[in-house]
């Protein structure tokens, strides 16, 4: 009797399982708005006429991703929800993530940097991120240091980028980016993937 209880649960639990797979879902717009001061946020909810929509409403379903399309990773969902909380925009967080670890939540770097936005152990306990490996806390704790580069260096994109690879200190040192290859390939590589996602969005 046992057996068969448990063997109906286990059924009842993989049909559902199924049913969330193959399930589709709506993601909403996202809006660029500029206020009276200049300073620019990022919104799903715009309350002027001078916003710009960067990112169209889309129903996705369970399918193959493809190039730039912003459905390529179960983790979009994550990824605009924590874009609107902190003033980033999702595309920006989503090139970071693709340049970091190819949307591996599992991935380690040889220098010990963990998860989707490769968080090293010190920072990551900085942002108090209990675990890197965590999809959402990845997200959220990564967007937060890309969020503290934006600030430090007056939302300039290239050196913001460039901080978060190799610190904000070296890019201050540098006045620039730092002619590092390691960070100047990031650099590229975070912006190129930065343009085809929003370019792909706004279509």
């Amino acid at each position: 009797m046992l057996s068969d209880t448990i063997a109906k649960q286990f059924i009842a639990s993989l049909t559902l399982a199924l049913l969330l797979l193959s399930a589709s879902y709506t993601m909403a717009a996202v809006y660029t708005c500029r206020d009276a001061n200049g300073s620019i946020r990022f919104t799903n909810a715009p309350s002027t006429s001078g916003c710009t929509k960067i990112y169209k409403e889309q129903r996705f379903h369970n399918s193959r991703p493809t190039t730039y399309t912003y459905s390529s990773s179960s983790y979009d969902q994550a990824i605009w929800t924590t874009g609107v909380r902190y003033n980033v925009d999702p595309f920006l967080i989503k090139a970071v993530i693709r340049a970091e670890s190819d949307f591996n939540s599992t991935a380690v770097s040889k220098k010990g940097a963990q998860g989707l936005m490769q968080l090293m152990p010190a920072t990551a306990r900085e942002l108090r991120v209990d675990n890197p490996f965590d999809p959402q806390e990845n997200i959220d704790g990564g967007t937060r240091y890309l969020r503290q580069m934006l600030d430090i260096f007056d939302d300039n994109l290239m050196l913001s980028i460039a901080a978060y690879n190799a610190g904000p200190g070296a890019v201050k040192r540098a006045n620039g980016v730092p002619r590092i290859p390691e960070t100047l390939r990031y650099v590229t590589k975070v912006l190129k993937h930065y343009k085809g996602y929003r370019n792909r969005g706004r279509s």
